[in-house]
């Protein structure tokens, strides 16, 4: 079975980006003159993998279904792959094996009253649960509260609001994240990763169709072939109704059945600060709010 001429070019783009953001310094092989293109080239990657060069040249070129997982993993490690860039080669490596088509595990599915509970117990952080294509599949008061300009965007179809078309197809969202650059890039490695788990997601694809169509800045952050697993960090945001807010967050896998799951994120302000003030103030607002009717997995 041969699969989409498409997945060769992740494979190609991948290993190509990341071989181009090492230097022979880095890795601890001489320099000789001048290099007509930057980072590594294929044969050094290939003697530090322990490879021939006409393999790894293959490799690179998008013919990764068979290769053994010792093998990759000598790749990962001459290229200094993070952990997140490990499991996303492995993923693609695992998507090119043919006839084995394995099920979805982001198969969107109704969320669980019991999860739902879990989100609304949290009264003083914003959760939400999101799909691997940044749909935001459930939430609590504070959410909602927080999230307002993403749930009032006109880039928000259906009633399903996406940090992804948010991010790239509403301008109200450069002021609404502060650090506006960080938020796009890890926006699009996240849908990177995404396509690297889930190759065969309609729904997926036709979202980056339309981002790199309608956002120029999407297509020059999915060319650069970034992805981001784990998702964790500081947030700063300007909410529209209590101003700055400094924000932690955490995004945990919560599985709601051996063939799902969903990203848990959750937000919270350090204790005793102007943010956790500020929350508080947006938590007694959102309090006073009529719950909008849950949007249903589509």
């Amino acid at each position: 079975m041969d699969h989409r001429p498409d997945h060769r070019d992740q494979i190609r783009d991948f290993l190509a980006t990341r071989r181009a953001k090492l230097t022979p310094e880095q890795v601890g092989l001489p320099t000789s003159g001048r290099r007509r293109v930057p980072g590594l080239r294929r044969e050094e990657v290939a003697v530090l993998a322990g490879v021939s060069t006409e393999w790894y040249t293959r490799l690179e070129k998008g013919h990764i279904s068979g290769v053994s997982e010792g093998v990759l993993g000598a790749v990962a490690q001459a290229l200094r792959l993070s952990r997140d860039e490990r499991i996303y080669l492995f993923d693609l490596a695992h998507a090119a094996r043919p006839a084995r088509r394995a099920p979805s595990r982001r198969k969107d599915v109704q969320v669980p009253p019991r999860v739902q509970w879990l989100l609304d117990s949290m009264t003083m952080s914003a959760a939400w649960l999101r799909n691997g294509r940044a749909d935001i599949v459930a939430d609590n008061a504070l959410a909602r509260a927080l999230l307002a300009p993403v749930f009032d965007s006109p880039a928000t179809r259906h009633g399903r609001a996406n940090i992804a078309r948010y991010v790239f197809l509403d301008p109200g969202s450069q002021r609404f994240f502060v650090d506006w650059d960080e938020a796009a890039g890890v926006s699009a490695a996240l849908l990177r990763a995404e396509a690297g788990r889930e190759p065969h997601d309609r729904a997926l694809r036709d979202l980056v169709g339309e981002l790199s169509t309608l956002s120029p800045e999407f297509r020059s952050r999915w060319a650069v072939h970034d992805v981001r697993i784990h998702h964790d960090g500081d947030k700063r945001l300007w909410h529209p109704q209590v101003g700055g807010l400094e924000l932690t967050y955490q995004s945990l896998d919560l599985p709601m059945s051996n063939r799902t799951v969903y990203g848990l994120t959750i937000y919270t302000a350090e204790p005793g600060s102007t943010s956790e003030e500020r929350l508080k103030l947006l938590a007694s607002l959102a309090a006073t709010q009529p719950a909008p009717t849950a949007s249903r997995p589509s």
